[in-house]
């Protein structure tokens, strides 16, 4: 079975894959200058240039949609309107550093919920793409989260790099931590994952990752705290943390927030 291509899809396909491309005119594997932001997040010229081809093109071809993206808009004006949740590039520090996982996540809402996501890679050769309702895939191929097995003695558990220092975390799985939040939701969906966990999501971290988990098989919730969809008007989402846990099934899911306990003093 292969993906299902929708006209917008399809656009969002053809826009990740031009943004892949002006990242890797920029991309150095020695790598680059980034600046620190008020959030003491990094950023990138070509954070920004990658920023603005997006909300250009979206601007374009879909001229009544909003936008909320990480590098310039951070208010969801009309909540009925249809709206793109953009993370231009995904894991900056990787990429300022010269390393290979990073890329762009990209997400249509409709009625305050995800109805699209695809999200690229492009030094890894990875594209994923979902639609409500239409399952999930790498590659235009099908992909699904993976239960445990007995037969199988290695499996990760993926996390942020706050997770250790806001969270004690006794599950009993290889933890690894990619530097791309994004890419947490992707290892999960195809199954090389057991359980996510972000400390501090933003919605353009995960909009696009949250669909694709849910059309994979997978559970995705909040692990304390408001949940985030349906988007909201009166929300700054530049400033809102929203702290997930997603695992390849309920019953992985619930076993996973037992063994995840936030440290006492530590919001």
């Amino acid at each position: 079975m292969n993906s299902p291509v929708s006209d917008e899809m399809d656009f969002t396909i053809n826009l990740v894959r031009e943004a892949g491309n002006l990242l890797l005119e920029h991309y150095d594997q020695a790598g680059l200058y980034a600046t620190q932001k008020p959030d003491h997040t990094v950023v990138t010229s070509a954070d920004l240039a990658a920023d603005k081809l997006i909300s250009s093109s979206i601007h374009h071809h879909f001229p009544d949609d909003e936008i909320i993206s990480e590098e310039s808009s951070h208010h969801l004006m009309n909540r009925i309107s249809p709206t793109w949740i953009v993370d231009p590039l995904d894991g900056t520090s990787n990429f300022s550093l010269g390393l290979s996982i990073w890329g762009i996540s990209i997400a249509r809402v409709l009625d305050g919920i995800p109805s699209l996501g695809v999200l690229y890679f492009p030094l890894l050769k990875e594209l994923y793409t979902c639609q409500r309702g239409y399952g999930a895939f790498l590659n235009h191929l099908p992909i699904h989260t993976r239960a445990p097995d007995s037969a199988q003695s290695l499996s990760f558990f993926v996390c942020c790099s706050r997770t250790f220092r806001k969270f004690d975390v006794t599950i009993p799985y290889k933890p690894r931590i990619m530097g791309s939040g994004a890419y947490t939701y992707c290892l999960v969906a195809r199954g090389a994952a057991l359980i996510g966990f972000d400390a501090e999501a933003k919605i353009w971290d995960l909009a696009a990752g949250w669909l694709l988990v849910q059309e994979a098989g997978g559970t995705i919730t909040p692990f304390d705290g408001s949940p985030p969809f349906p988007i909201l008007t009166d929300t700054d989402y530049a400033v809102t943390n929203f702290t997930t846990i997603t695992a390849a099934s309920s019953s992985v899911l619930s076993f996973g927030k037992n063994k995840i306990h936030r440290k006492s003093g530590i919001n």
